[in-house]
């Protein structure tokens, strides 16, 4: 399905980028995916893509190549398949875009090509991302934001363990979204966890079963280094180099423990939450950072380095 697919944007594409007729022979020719063997394949594969063109509203006609009509084409007529200029102004097209690129689901932004269909609209900025990338957690959203605004019980595993949550809030951070609240099997600690890396999200049939802490804020719950949130607990010690121990101590938390060494180096004890983020932070520093503890860790980062995980 996937070289149908390819086959028949390649074509449209080709047919949109001509003013004039273009004969099978030069589509059989021109155009990739049609590569057959024998006349009689491409035939009934071209037939095959022309009813699916017109199916799609696509209209496909059959004109001559010259005004003797000895030979004819196909053409896509430009009055007939693009649409009239709605109109909009500069205001209103640049509002659509900031629209496309607000929410962005499996992960990929809003292409430029519906906008610039309708007139384009004015840079604006960079390019940098603008807001909040769904990912590939969006369809499991609503059923966390069930869990949150009913104040139900959120029941899932994380990491081959079963966890029971009082979700207190959502929020999104660094291209992800996480739920967060009082876990019910360690004794009512806050935890954080993501929700893409959840499975099996079951939502309990009785709401308001709890109550949010007086002036709970997720904005002021939200880890100040990407590694405090999630669901491990346990402290890593880190020795960082004399030639990168300035720029990883403005970089760790106040709650981190640091002893300066005779050779100018650093070593760490930082609280860590989440393995994975940690791992990702110490590899931006090469070599010249090593992971002296826990052991579970350090083999961690060392799977990484292999590609094993």
């Amino acid at each position: 399905m996937r070289k149908v697919i390819e086959r028949l944007l390649n074509l449209l594409a080709f047919l949109l980028t001509t003013d004039r007729p273009i004969s099978a022979d030069e589509i059989r020719s021109t155009v990739a995916g049609y590569d057959q063997s024998s006349d009689e394949a491409f035939r009934r594969m071209f037939e095959r893509d022309k009813d699916l063109l017109r199916q799609m509203g696509i209209p496909l006609e059959w004109k001559a190549t010259d005004a003797w009509e000895v030979e004819f084409g196909y053409v896509i007529p430009s009055d007939q398949y693009k649409m009239e200029d709605p109109g909009l102004t500069d205001e209103e097209r640049t509002a659509l875009w900031l629209a496309g690129q607000v929410v962005r689901v499996g992960g990929q932004p809003s292409g430029p090509e519906a906008v610039l269909k309708l007139g384009g609209a004015p840079m604006a900025g960079g390019g940098e991302p603008l807001a909040a990338d769904l990912g590939l957690a969006a369809d499991l959203l609503g059923t966390v934001f069930e869990a949150v605004s009913e104040r139900r019980e959120l029941r899932f595993s994380y990491r081959g363990r079963n966890r029971r949550l009082h979700p207190y809030g959502m929020l999104h951070q660094r291209g992800h979204w996480y739920v967060m609240g009082a876990e019910q099997t360690s004794e009512g600690a806050m935890r954080m966890y993501r929700v893409d890396r959840a499975e099996g999200f079951d939502v309990g049939e009785i709401a308001e079963v709890f109550e949010r802490p007086a002036g709970f804020s997720t904005r002021d719950a939200l880890s100040s280094v990407p590694w405090e949130a999630g669901p491990d607990d346990l402290t890593a010690r880190v020795r960082f180099d004399s030639g990168v121990a300035w720029w990883a101590e403005r970089q760790l938390p106040r709650t981190a423990e640091v002893s300066h060494e005779d050779d100018g180096s650093i070593v760490a004890d930082v609280s860590v939450a989440s393995m994975d983020a940690f791992i990702g932070w110490v590899l931006g520093f090469d070599a010249a950072a090593e992971i002296l503890s826990p052991p579970e860790l350090r083999d961690k980062l060392v799977d990484r380095v292999r590609g094993l995980v």
